[in-house]
Formats: structure tokens, C-alpha cells, sequence
């Protein structure tokens, strides 16, 4: 599988925490807690994945992809 970046960042104006993917256009999760961002991002993850292979769109590869 390949590995992609998360980043997850502190909404101050929502109270909540913000992970994105951001080689993955619009793969953006929030939770209330850093962990339950991180486990959301994974869900998003993987919808978006299978959205972008249903539709034929070009799937990224990560920002630090070694191949």
C-alpha cells in the first residue's frame, strides 16, 4: 500500500480536530479528538480511493514516493 502524508491540525474557531490528505484533493476528515481525526481520515481515505477508481480519475502518488 502506499503511504500518503496526514496532516492533522488543531480548528480553534470549531473546536476540533482537522486531517487532510494533501496529495488527495478534498480527502479531508475532522474528529474530536487527534485520533479519531486520524481514524475518520482513514475512512475518507478510503472512499476516496475507490470514488476516484470508479470514476477513472488519476489516483497521486504520495508526496514521498520512492519507486
Amino acid at each position: 500500500m502506499l503511504e500518503y502524508t496526514i496532516l492533522i491540525q488543531y480548528d480553534k474557531s470549531d473546536n476540533i480536530y482537522v486531517a487532510s490528505i494533501p496529495e488527495l484533493e478534498g480527502c479531508i476528515a475532522h474528529g474530536s479528538t487527534p485520533e479519531d481525526a486520524a481514524k475518520e481520515i482513514k475512512t475518507a481515505f478510503e472512499l476516496w480511493m475507490e470514488t476516484a477508481k470508479e470514476n477513472g480519475f488519476d489516483i497521486p502518488k504520495p508526496l514521498l514516493y520512492v519507486g
